[in-house]
């Protein structure tokens, strides 16, 4: 049955608001030659859009032509903005952009442990409150928050983990109540740096692939024909529970003690790295980990190649164990670790799993690092800002 014309428009229009997105301003010639659709076609959805305060022409082309040259049409970037959280145990940092993703304003700041469930909370809402008021957004749409723990899938709220600060809990409906116009939604902060990594990463040529968290702890996301999987509780990638060799013992349902976060937590990597004589200093708000790692990468020396070894025996035992069971084909080791240790660490991963499993797969060094997190936060807050802005009738 062919579509009805209503259904046809909204199509058009919603394609060339992602081409204007994607491929920055367009003129009408390059609308209809990018789409396939006839002149006056695109006449009719630009003259729409415009006068739904979608597009705004915001220039001219500058091809030599008789006559007025043809005018540019952009996205009125300030009909909304968003902003992104990245929620860890030591702090939060928020980002503030235009509706399509450019930056106004940034800012983080530290909580301590010692610091109590309210104070914590308020912290937080007053530094969103201010990198919001910075970048002068009046229209603020959407806030996308990652955070480390388990989403119910059905309530999308935050679970109950032990181990996680109360004030994670809270934060979502805090920043809703001081926010009201704003729509405030909370993701998995790995399964958010594969997002990230997935849009404009170490994946973006990857519809199936599993991102192995290696930042403070460990975790891993997994993207199977190009869908983010979640799982029945909202648990898909809690791989620090894993059960894994080298361990004193067995995790639990409330602790990953005994898992595999105990061989490739950052602190457990700091061991190793004791271990083998290398040392360094972390960069602010980096887990001491990833300097430890870069610091080995740069460094050539014996110990740190013996230490660079052992830690990939530890982080292919984890991976070995995804890749047996999903086959993905391709592991990105993402988060501070997995950046610092860049292709020298990707590729010793990828020779022990060569030598443990059947299955082909390539191991990539993730290239986003710990900001992947905040970029999955801001795209994932784009997505869902732009899906209702330009809908039909909007």
């Amino acid at each position: 049955m062919p579509a009805s014309p209503s259904t046809a428009r909204a199509i058009n229009d919603r394609v060339a608001l992602q081409l204007l997105q994607r491929e920055g301003p367009l003129t009408a010639g390059q609308l209809k030659q990018l789409t396939g659709l006839s002149r006056p076609t695109v006449a009719d959805l630009v003259e729409r859009l415009a006068a739904s305060g979608l597009i705004t022409v915001v220039g001219e082309a500058g091809e030599q032509r008789r006559g007025p040259n043809a005018k540019l049409y952009g996205i009125v970037t300030d009909r909304a903005q968003l902003a992104a959280l990245d929620v860890r145990t030591e702090g939060v940092w928020v980002v503030v952009s235009d509706l399509v993703g450019q930056v106004l304003a940034e800012a983080s700041v530290p909580i301590g442990d010692d610091t109590g469930t309210g104070p914590a909370v308020e912290q937080a809402v007053a530094l969103v409150e201010r990198v919001v008021k910075e970048a002068g957004a009046d229209r603020l749409h959407t806030v996308g928050i990652g955070a480390p723990g388990l989403i119910d899938p059905v309530t999308g709220e935050l679970r109950d983990s032990s181990g996680l600060p109360a004030w994670h809990r809270r934060l979502a409906t805090a920043l809703q109540e001081r926010l009201p116009e704003a729509r405030v939604s909370v993701e998995n902060e790995t399964n958010l740096a594969a997002l990230a990594e997935q849009r404009d990463g170490a994946a973006q040529d990857r519809d199936t692939f599993v991102l192995l968290w290696l930042g403070h702890g460990t975790g891993a996301a997994v993207v199977l024909d190009g869908a983010l999987r979640r799982g029945a509780s909202g648990g898909t990638g809690e791989i620090g529970f894993l059960p894994v060799p080298g361990t004193t013992g067995l995790p639990s349902a409330t602790d990953c003690e005994g898992g595999f976060h105990t061989l490739a937590g950052s602190s457990a990597i700091a061991e190793l790295a004791k271990r083998y004589g290398v040392s360094a200093e972390a960069g602010p708000y980096e887990p001491v980990a990833a300097g430890l790692v870069r610091a080995a990468v740069a460094s050539g020396a014996a110990e740190a190649d013996r230490f660079l070894d052992a830690l990939a025996d530890r982080v292919a035992v984890g991976a070995a164990s995804v890749v047996a069971i999903l086959d993905p084909g391709c592991v990105v080791l993402g988060g501070e670790v997995g950046q610092a240790g860049g292709a020298e660490l990707a590729g010793r991963v990828e020779a022990r799993l060569r030598r443990m499993s059947p299955l082909p797969t390539e191991v990539r060094a993730g290239a986003l690092g710990g900001g992947a997190v905040l970029r999955g936060a801001l795209l994932t807050a784009r997505d869902r800002a732009q899906e209702e802005l330009f809908a039909p009738g909007r």
